[in-house]
């Protein structure tokens, strides 16, 4: 696979990627959500933090969150570069399909989020309550690196009680599955996957 197709493939994920967000930002307030399917929504929330919404001041408690975010957003930046130099290594040693398949999924995935928390918080003003407005005349709704990553895809595929016989979590009502996320989050855990479940193929030793 060449760069060539790797950048190809990057960018129509991240047109797909943010395409979508944008239309969510400006067609849904915060909390918004259509049915689709019963197991399939669109359901809009914002993810200032890390997967799952996991903040950096949740483990480090002397950093205050505006920080963190920054801190993270700068470590995302700065990780984007070694993916970016990591896919044009391989591809120039002609690796495995499947290495650079998953690299470039990774790649893109991170870029998209990237843009939303470098940008987003100018670009947009808050949605509570509201429909956002692209490029609003009174400012965005923060600063440059404290945008949040718009998620919208949601699947809850099952809902209900825990049997009572269960340890620790027995009677408890459970939603399957649970976290909503994005185009981007898709890349990326499709990337890792692929890295997992192909490990041997993406990493396959040359014979001397």
């Amino acid at each position: 696979m060449s760069l060539k197709k790797s950048i190809f493939l990057i960018i129509i994920i991240l047109l797909i990627d943010q395409i979508s967000k944008v239309y969510i930002k400006t067609h849904f307030a915060l909390q918004d959500n259509v049915e689709v399917f019963k197991w399939f929504k669109i359901y809009f929330i914002e993810n200032d933090g890390m997967a799952w919404g996991t903040k950096i001041s949740d483990f480090v408690s002397f950093i205050d969150d505006r920080t963190a975010k920054v801190a993270l957003t700068l470590f995302r930046v700065v990780a984007i570069f070694g993916i970016g130099y990591w896919l044009y290594d391989v591809t120039k040693k002609k690796s495995p399909k499947v290495l650079i398949l998953a690299i470039a999924l990774i790649f893109a995935g991170a870029l998209g989020n990237i843009i939303d928390s470098v940008f987003y918080g100018v670009l947009f003003d808050d949605s509570y309550s509201q429909v956002a407005t692209f490029l609003p005349e009174a400012g965005g709704y923060d600063t440059l690196l404290h945008g949040k990553v718009v998620d919208m895809l949601y699947f809850p595929l099952w809902k209900g009680y825990l049997p009572e016989w269960l340890p620790f979590f027995g009677g408890d009502y459970f939603t399957f599955f649970e976290p909503v996320f994005n185009i981007a989050d898709m890349a990326i855990s499709t990337g890792f996957i692929m890295l997992i479940v192909f490990n041997k193929k993406a990493f396959q030793k040359k014979e001397a």
